[in-house]
């Protein structure tokens, strides 16, 4: 596996542009609403909290373990969410793709099935990947649902996973895609693109 580099990946509907500070009022503007933060460790209530979230995420650029995006809706040029590869581990071939969140107006549109494609294809196809994972809250039907939609195998719930922001302790459901799974997974993906033609999923 290479390691990973900020690089632009660019779709019909979205771009992923490394994030950078300088997306952080961009972010603001969309980012704030709690429906976005319901289900995640974080939440992110002001600029302040966002500029944090940011700086966390370029910390762990810098540490290697991660590689932040800026999601970019191509017909605007408006940053609209984030998303990321965490849990790097070059040495076993794997990576995490998740912190993904995007404003409420682009929630269940094509944009969620294009960055997902975007970021498996730069993963298996150019990174050389031998497995991308996923995690989410259990109690989380829609993103539980979407990974579903996507390909992505479900492989089990560590119980009592992780203390989120509201301070439940809450179950962590584990999917995952192999080398092996992409070819399957990348066709699905782009039948599902091929029917948004108004760019809305469900």
């Amino acid at each position: 596996m290479i390691v990973p580099r900020p690089v632009m990946l660019t779709g019909a509907h979205v771009r992923l542009e490394p994030l950078t500070a300088d997306h952080v009022p961009a972010l603001t503007a969309v980012g704030l609403d709690p429906a976005i933060w319901q289900w995640t460790v974080e939440i992110v209530r002001s600029a302040a909290e966002m500029r944090a979230y940011v700086d966390r995420a370029l910390a762990a650029q810098v540490a290697g373990t991660a590689l932040p995006f800026a999601v970019i809706d191509r017909s605007t040029g408006a940053a609209i969410g984030s998303t990321r590869y965490g849990t790097i581990a070059v040495e076993h071939g794997r990576l995490e793709i998740g912190w993904t969140w995007y404003a409420p107006a682009w929630q269940r549109t094509a944009v969620n099935t294009e960055c997902k494609r975007l970021l498996l294809a730069h993963a298996f196809d150019t990174l050389a990947c031998e497995r991308v994972e996923f995690k989410t809250d259990a109690l989380n039907v829609r993103s539980r649902a979407a990974l579903r939609r996507i390909g992505a195998q479900e492989e089990g719930t560590l119980r009592g996973h992780t203390v989120t922001a509201a301070g439940r302790r809450r179950d962590t459901v584990y999917y995952g895609i192999l080398r092996a799974d992409w070819p399957a997974v990348r066709a699905g993906l782009e039948e599902l693109l091929a029917r948004s033609r108004d760019r809305r999923i469900d």
